[in-house]
């Protein structure tokens, strides 16, 4: 081995680009070391890798050292089934047991479609879940059975984000996804943070990749800044802690941001019974509040026929896209264009990980038990 080379086979240094199935396979690897059963493994390798493809890398791969780690601590749990607290028909409360949010998510979504094919709308709140991933991807399970669906999530005893005017974490990242399927098109799909950028935007910026806006962290002192490191705290040996840095996140839009983060850590966390950023809780969870609604049984109790939901929708969506761009070489999109347009574009080329990024995969891995070799083979079989 060349002295530029690492144990984990790549350049020192050199950014890792990497096919998106083996990827998969390898993040699936390493977590059927960490006791996960095949399945649920290959669900968090597709899931994890999913996010990358949608160039949301603050919820890929960048992850799974964490997960590790959770795993390990019995933070959260591996195999776990979602059970029924409350079932009023339309209604559902669930409790996600601590499981994996890549097995407790989807059984919880799966629910609300169900539920919603047959009467029309639900409402199903998911407790004491583990990380949930990219939320944006609940909701393209909803959207590709035909339902508009809303998500909001909350993530109990995290405590990143300071409020409009504040630098005290007060809130956690909190992220909102929606989606509305139109007949004919793909669906719109709107997945965002309540706060400038996700934390694992931070992490991945603080891992060597894209730097985070100027504006996205305040300092302990107040200082608007864009350097990752004021998220965390360092310690030798150990990942990087954004749990008790000396500075924080801001919430974005503002006033408004910081409005909506509260109303996710009161609907997503207080009313789910999971628990909020503030002083009760002890345990890391996710709370999302999931509404589903079918709107061709809208369109079938009104009598709307050409016109109904799909006919209007697409009208608009149209007219929107006819906007005239201030720049001609950037049109107006829609949300999900550009994921949409990375996913295409990784999905052919790889996707690219920054060297400190791979590493720490790759120390997951190791902390997991995963062999020398097979994480070398991950990447050279790429």
């Amino acid at each position: 081995m060349s002295s530029a080379q690492t144990t984990t086979g790549a350049d020192a240094g050199a950014p890792v680009v990497i096919n998106h199935e083996r990827l998969a396979d390898f993040i699936a690897e390493i977590f059927r070391y960490t006791g996960c059963s095949d399945a649920e493994a290959g669900r968090i390798g597709r899931s994890l890798v999913g996010a990358n493809l949608a160039g949301h890398d603050s919820h890929g791969v960048i992850r799974s050292a964490l997960y590790v780690e959770l795993l390990a601590n019995g933070v959260q749990l591996a195999d776990q089934e979602i059970k029924v607290l409350i079932d009023s028909g339309s209604l559902l409360l669930l409790d996600g047991q601590y499981g994996m949010g890549q097995t407790v998510g989807p059984a919880a979504v799966g629910l609300g479609i169900e539920r919603c094919s047959e009467l029309g709308t639900a409402v199903v709140g998911l407790r004491n879940a583990g990380h949930l991933g990219r939320i944006g991807e609940y909701a393209e399970m909803a959207a590709a059975g035909g339902l508009v669906s809303v998500h909001l999530v909350n993530v109990a005893n995290s405590r990143l984000v300071a409020p409009f005017g504040s630098k005290a974490r007060r809130m956690g990242t909190n992220p909102c996804a929606y989606g509305a399927p139109v007949a004919g098109r793909r669906p719109v799909i709107h997945d965002f943070a309540t706060s400038v950028v996700a934390e694992g935007k931070a992490m991945v910026a603080l891992h060597g990749g894209p730097p985070v806006p100027a504006n996205a962290l305040v300092s302990a002192d107040g200082e608007i800044t864009g350097d990752p490191r004021v998220l965390y705290s360092f310690s030798e040996g150990r990942r990087p802690n954004s749990m008790d840095g000396p500075g924080a996140l801001r919430a974005m839009g503002e006033h408004k941001g910081s409005g909506i983060s509260v109303m996710c850590e009161l609907l997503a966390g207080a009313l789910t019974g999971t628990g909020t950023a503030g002083p009760r809780r002890v345990r890391f969870a996710n709370g999302m509040l999931s509404v589903y609604v079918d709107p061709a049984q809208i369109d079938a109790a009104v009598g709307e026929t050409d016109d109904g939901y799909n006919g209007i929708a697409a009208d608009y969506l149209d007219w929107f896209y006819e906007a005239d761009a201030i720049d001609s070489s950037q049109p107006v999109k829609l949300p999900g264009d550009v994921e949409h347009e990375r996913r295409q574009h990784r999905m052919a080329n790889g996707i690219t990980l920054p060297a400190e990024t791979w590493e720490s995969i790759c120390g997951g891995a190791r902390a997991a038990g995963v062999a020398p070799e097979t994480i070398t083979a991950a990447l050279h079989n790429s």
